[in-house]
């Protein structure tokens, strides 16, 4: 349940250290991650890390769990790729994500807002994970739910 760091957002990441590592694939998610939660269109916030991930040769791919139309509308305006319906914590659209991307687990990152979701998925599927606190306050009832929970598990993991 533990991911390798922790950033204040996307923006903050060490993308070039990232890329001299061999990461070439950024599996990421949209939901307070780069973008509002439950949003329709991408912000200026989303391009900017896009194109700043991309500057520095890492492909980018969406993997999310929300609905097809939502974040495939997304990340098509994002002119990146996108897993739908992603079923983390399970492997399976990250796995599918890899595949798109012609990528395997070593040259890939995670990263996402949530523990029960993203960082779980990622280290199942062998990924390097990162995670970024959320980017606004609003979030869905049910992630609200959960976030009282990630909260013992971060202080538990020290993270």
């Amino acid at each position: 349940m533990k991911p390798e760091k922790v950033y204040k957002n996307v923006a903050g990441m060490p993308w070039s250290e990232l890329y001299r590592d061999g990461i070439r694939t950024a599996l990421l998610d949209f939901d307070n991650t780069l973008g509002k939660d439950h949003a329709t269109e991408p912000e200026e916030f989303s391009f900017n890390c896009i194109k700043m991930i991309e500057e520095q040769g890492i492909k980018c791919i969406l993997v999310s769990n929300a609905k097809s139309g939502r974040s495939a509308g997304i990340a098509e305006k994002l002119g990146i790729p996108c897993v739908t319906y992603a079923n983390k914590p399970g492997t399976s659209g990250v796995i599918k994500a890899m595949e798109i991307m012609k990528s395997t687990p070593s040259s890939s990152v995670m990263v996402g807002d949530q523990v029960f979701t993203d960082v779980i998925a990622g280290n199942r599927a062998g990924l390097r994970t990162f995670m970024v606190e959320k980017l606004y306050k609003k979030e869905i009832w049910y992630v609200l739910l959960k976030r009282p929970f990630e909260k013992i598990i971060r202080v538990i993991g020290k993270f």
